[in-house]
């Protein structure tokens, strides 16, 4: 489990730590992550001089292998783990909210049931054809729970279930993501990471957190709006965790790819079980007021302005069409998308007065933003919409959310065409 790695680090004084994980991930995929003596995943130059020494190795003889000197470490890192976890949630909150829970074919289930016991929630129940580890990851194409269909026996469970849960919950496969979905009156509907995301920030503040919230160049603008609002430090960082982490005086941190830091003194990561401790703390808060989740994001619409994220992801089978449409775009950029004029257009390889370098080109419109990169760990081009629409009341939600669509299906189309794609 990933957070309870990059919790160990800091907990031992390690001087490093390395997982070996595909993550959310194909099965045929592994994935090598490498943790600093910090608790956060490692930055430039530490990624190049480690890749330098691999380069350096000749023979696998050469590699010094101790025989000696190894500790393998007990259940004592995860209790330790679990007992962090209850400075998470508030001692008063109501701990009423029921789950379904989805691991993923991964490793999260008993640290998630462990920490929800801790804390006084119902027993979640258990999507069992999902719950136990499985690299082969049988039932899902892809085991992430933004991919389509990953999710569908987590709603059939949902739907089978009395009396109704309040919320289904998912972790990715190392359990470092949480997927959060909610009863709309007629199904189940999964909440964008950027809702998430703005519901947490909105309940911490509402707790009283101080500190610097953060995110993600990706992530919606709705952060800063909400602690701009509460006279919070706000920033962004580039993509990953790894500069989230890195944020002076960091209280909580959020990326839309369903990852969210809660506890940044104990998880200098994402952390999907902490994170799905305070969204059922949030789900039994509102429950006791009989509201649910999605009267808090009207609540946020109201306020900030209605915030409609979306995603343009294109996966392929050769690299080099990722390589083509950034190049297409950089050399005709366009100039209006949605007829929504291009007001500033940003490539990111120069880095700004704020971000390091980064493969990324951002624009800006009237009311509407897009970033396209290229993703880091998988083979696919990413583009991350936002649309931001003024309301002035609850009546006027329905008809914010449909222009938000019709934005956000016309951008789509519009950024597909000029990045030929």
């Amino acid at each position: 489990k990933r957070q309870v790695l990059a919790f160990a680090i800091r907990h031992l004084g390690a001087a490093a730590g390395v997982e070996v994980t595909a993550s959310h991930n194909p099965p045929r995929d592994n994935g090598y992550k490498v943790y600093l003596g910090d608790g956060s995943q490692i930055v430039p130059p530490a990624d190049a001089e480690i890749a330098a020494e691999i380069q350096a190795i000749t023979s696998l003889k050469d590699v010094n292998r101790p025989d000696t000197g190894w500790e393998t470490l007990d259940d004592t890192v995860l209790s330790a783990y679990l007992a962090r976890t209850d400075a998470v949630l508030s001692p008063t909150s109501p701990r009423t909210a029921r789950t379904v829970y989805t691991a993923m074919h991964g490793v999260g289930k008993d640290t998630l049931l462990a920490a929800f016991a801790r804390a006084g929630f119902p027993e979640p129940t258990l999507v069992a054809e999902q719950a136990d580890p499985d690299p082969d990851f049988p039932t899902v194409a892809f085991p992430n729970p933004e991919e389509p269909g990953a999710m569908d026996l987590a709603f059939a469970k949902a739907r089978a279930t009395t009396p109704t849960p309040d919320l289904v919950i998912a972790n990715d496969p190392d359990a470092d993501r949480c997927a959060v979905a909610v009863n709309t009156g007629t199904d189940w509907r999964m909440l964008r990471g950027d809702e998430v995301g703005a519901l947490l920030a909105a309940h911490l503040v509402r707790r009283g957190a101080q500190g610097t919230f953060a995110e993600s160049i990706v992530s919606s603008s709705l952060l800063g709006r909400i602690a701009e609002k509460a006279n919070l430090p706000y920033e962004e960082t580039l993509t990953g965790f790894k500069w989230i982490a890195r944020v002076e005086g960091l209280r909580y941190g959020y990326e839309e790819a369903l990852g969210y830091c809660v506890d940044p003194d104990g998880v200098r990561d994402k952390d999907g079980i902490t994170a799905a401790l305070l969204i059922t703390e949030l789900a039994s808060v509102l429950k006791e007021q009989n509201r649910t989740l999605l009267d808090l994001l009207d609540d946020l619409a109201v306020e900030h302005g209605l915030h409609a994220t979306d995603q343009l992801s294109v996966r392929v089978q050769d690299l080099s069409l990722i390589a083509d449409a950034m190049r297409r775009l950089r050399e005709q950029p366009p100039t209006e998308l949605a007829g929504l004029p291009v007001t500033k257009a940003e490539d990111l390889t120069r880095g700004t007065d704020t971000l390091p370098p980064t493969d990324g080109l951002r624009y800006t419109l009237t009311g509407a933003r897009v970033i396209v990169r290229p993703s880091g760990t998988e083979p696919k081009l990413k583009c991350y919409l936002e649309v931001v629409i003024p309301v002035q009341n609850h009546a006027d939600l329905p008809t914010a959310r449909a222009r938000a669509t019709e934005l956000l299906t016309s951008i789509k189309r519009d950024l597909s065409s000029a990045a030929g794609i």
